[in-house]
């Protein structure tokens, strides 16, 4: 072979195996979801390849088979507990969410990449309450694999939170693991390594603005005129490297210095909190995506980035616990129905996100105050809309947050009624609501009229629920009789 082919040849392989893989998170926790066809759709129209999932939803699989995009399934944390005590349990998730779906041969199907066992179930705001389960449950979903014979297709990791390792003193070649996880973590990485699987982490610049005053927004924007963070011989110029760099520590100090790592959540929110703005989103975006495809690595990891990065999220979802914040609900980079937020591109080289399409809506129609009325109990009766429905762009720092009094009385009113399909007792108040077809969003305040969903949708039992009960079915079916 030619010395200058063979150079050639190098290149490209190096190329190839150094610029990781751009995915997206879908996650579901809506009132009114995007059907998944069209999401489906929506993932395709812009090159996105490779899509993570937080379960094993029967509507999602069906619409993604034939789709050629490599996925993640999720078992979520509430399921833990039974695929850990039970083998049988696991073989009967695997062949009902895995198996099932997979291609037999002749295309089409799903191409499952990854079980994701839990999601984030080491965050500290849990306790330890899954630690006794994550490993075990895993374990035994990779025999039910094997079983099955799709383990050299497959693998098993466990996405871990962005607070499972840290630093104190800010200094990434401090960075260790939690103290309440050294056991767990040596007995997860152990079980990653011996069957070739990477470290799944969750990468959250933004909360770390939050959480530390010693990180400008410029840094966590990868902005050049940024200050930075010098460790030792080592220099910091964003806040991913710094975090990424803090988890390349903590792996070494457990004894796996070489351990793959895929960034499993990485994101800015758009709404519900200062700096969670669409242009913020959009400069951190751009940031990330430009950091990423050229490939320098970071100062522990030079020209190795991470070999995947999925960020979090593709849509909004109106029902996501708000108990870090009200900006948990705005991660989307499209909003609810599928339309883009800011300009951004998954594929370098394409220009524009494309929206979703022939999405259909309910009518055009709002609940608002009616101005008419004695509105002396108003703000009582907004609070207890706001406790069942969407309020979070109402938050400080919001987008509706600067919408005077009794325009918020109208944003809560509206929200209530559009997440109870428009039923026109739930616009009554005590007789303070008023329907309208005049749109009353006020600038960057958007009053949402929510998606038609279909009867189907409506109807569909819910994913979790169900499984509970089979895997419940399961173990009580595996325990000895006695006579």
């Amino acid at each position: 072979m030619p010395p200058n082919l063979c150079i050639l040849l190098f290149l490209l392989a190096t190329t190839f195996s150094t610029c990781g893989s751009i995915g997206v998170n879908w996650g579901t926790t809506a009132s009114h979801p995007l059907p998944p066809t069209k999401v489906v759709e929506l993932l395709k129209s812009n090159n996105v390849t490779k899509v993570k999932l937080f379960d094993a939803d029967p509507g999602v699989l069906g619409a993604l088979s034939g789709s050629k995009l490599s996925v993640t399934v999720g078992i979520p944390n509430a399921l833990l507990k039974s695929l850990n005590a039970s083998k049988k349990a696991a073989e009967s998730w695997v062949h009902d969410n895995v198996t099932r779906y997979v291609p037999n041969g002749g295309g089409g199907g799903v191409k499952i990449e990854y079980v994701a066992v839990g999601d984030e179930s080491f965050l500290q705001g849990y306790g330890e309450q899954f630690h006794p389960f994550v490993i075990g449950a895993a374990m035994n979903v990779h025999t039910a694999l094997a079983r099955a014979k799709l383990e050299s297709n497959v693998k098993v990791v466990v996405p871990c939170s962005f607070d499972s390792f840290l630093s104190e003193s800010g200094h990434p070649s401090k960075g260790h693991f939690r103290a309440d996880l050294n056991r767990t973590m040596i007995e997860l990485l152990t079980f990653l390594s011996k069957h070739n699987s990477p470290f799944f982490a969750t990468i959250s610049p933004f909360i770390s603005l939050r959480q530390n005053k010693n990180i400008s927004l410029d840094f966590s924007l990868f902005k050049d005129n940024a200050k930075p963070h010098n460790d030792s011989r080592k220099t910091y110029k964003n806040s991913f490297d710094l975090s990424y760099d803090t988890l390349v520590t903590a792996l070494s100090k457990a004894g796996f210095p070489k351990m793959e790592i895929v960034v499993s959540q990485i994101g800015w929110p758009t709404d519900g909190a200062a700096d969670a703005t669409t242009s913020t989103a959009e400069t951190f975006m751009k940031g990330l995506m430009a950091h990423l495809r050229s490939k320098s690595g970071t100062p522990l990891r030079p020209r190795n980035p991470p070999s995947e990065t999925y960020v979090f999220s593709l849509l909004d979802e109106d029902q996501r616990s708000i108990s870090t914040g009200n900006f948990e609900r705005h991660w989307g980079v499209f909003t609810f129905d599928g339309q883009a937020k800011y300009r951004f591109d998954f594929i370098q080289g394409s220009k524009n996100l494309v929206d979703a399409q022939n999405v259909e809506y309910l009518p055009a129609k709002w609940c608002v105050v009616n101005n008419n009325r004695d509105l002396s109990n108003a703000t009582a009766s907004a609070s207890e809309a706001c406790s069942h429905a969407d309020c979070s762009a109402m938050s400080p720092g919001g987008s509706c947050s600067n919408i005077s009094w009794p325009g918020n009385i109208s944003y809560a009113f509206n929200s209530y009624y559009q997440q109870h399909n428009q039923s026109a007792d739930s616009c009554d108040f005590g007789g303070l609501g008023l329907i309208t077809t005049v749109n009353p969003s006020v600038d960057n305040c958007r009053f949402s009229v929510q998606l038609r969903t279909s009867l189907s949708d409506s109807l569909r039992p819910d994913y979790l629920s169900l499984w509970m009960t089979l895997l419940v079915t399961t173990l009580l079916l595996s325990l000895p009789r006695f006579t």
